[in-house]
């Protein structure tokens, strides 16, 4: 019997380590990132200019998918409701499912797809144009220019936005029940508030964070780490938009996991 070819362990080997290289490397930018974080000087306006890029900017974007949203899930679930006479649960059946999943899932893909591309591409042009060496030249710090201030805005911003399209989206929903079941907005909104916990509202906001926190840190540690020239630059924006949406699922099932620890059996 002939046995394995040694070139197959070779580049299993050089696989492996090269795997192992990526992990270390990745848990050495974002350990970096949090000793950059809290050390003086403070780039407090870089960030608020961040913050208006991650947050203004994508409003027009957030308001017209939360609505859409809205609108069309409620849509979808009527019919399965009516089938039982049970329409007037619509209130509290679209807000558990907006402020629960559909609000921080839609608005953190949203920004991982527009947000995290763009620093992708940003960080990954002023690698490959050795703008980054010359900030460390110029006695510069570009890491906590160029990283922290847009890991802070996006973590900060990201919650912000899942608040509004939670918002936005009942105001849909809102819409087309009054507009079949003649429902006013006050009654609407106290059924849908009566049908959501406390924990509902802090899972929501701790899963805005994370996911902020991720979309962020893959865009910035793609861009930033960039090589190639222009085919790096889009390489950079691409992966850190895929990588960005694959952590972000993976994150959901994990919180969802142990949020449901918590709930009341």
């Amino acid at each position: 019997m002939r046995s394995p070819a040694p070139h197959k362990y070779t580049l299993y080997n050089k696989l492996h380590i090269t795997v192992l290289m990526d992990v270390y490397n990745v848990c050495r930018f974002i350990l970096r990132f949090f000793a950059e974080v809290f050390r003086p000087p403070y780039e407090f306006r870089e960030t608020v200019k961040q913050c208006y890029n991650v947050g203004y900017k994508s409003f027009a974007l957030v308001s017209l998918t939360g609505f859409i949203t809205g609108m069309v899930f409620t849509n979808q679930s009527r019919p399965s409701l009516a089938e039982f006479g049970a329409t007037s649960w619509l209130p509290g059946l679209i807000s558990i499912a907006i402020v629960r999943a559909l609000a921080p899932l839609i608005t953190s893909l949203i920004v991982a797809g527009k947000v995290g591309s763009n620093i992708g591409a940003e960080l990954g042009s002023m690698k490959v144009t050795e703008q980054i060496e010359a900030m460390e030249v110029s006695a510069t710090n570009p890491f906590k220019f160029l990283v922290v201030s847009r890991v802070v805005a996006t973590t900060l911003m990201n919650p912000l936005l899942v608040c509004y399209m939670a918002f936005v989206g009942l105001l849909g929903s809102y819409l087309n029940v009054h507009q079949h079941e003649d429902t006013s907005f006050a009654a609407f909104f106290q059924h849908g508030f009566s049908s959501i916990s406390f924990l509902d509202i802090t899972a929501s906001l701790i899963k805005s964070v994370v996911y902020g926190f991720t979309i962020s840190i893959t865009g910035c540690y793609q861009g930033y780490n960039a090589a190639k020239g222009t085919q790096g630059v889009g390489k950079a924006a691409n992966v850190a938009v895929v990588i960005s949406m694959f952590l972000i699922f993976i994150e959901e099932m994990i919180i969802v996991q142990i949020v449901n620890q918590f709930r009341p059996s």
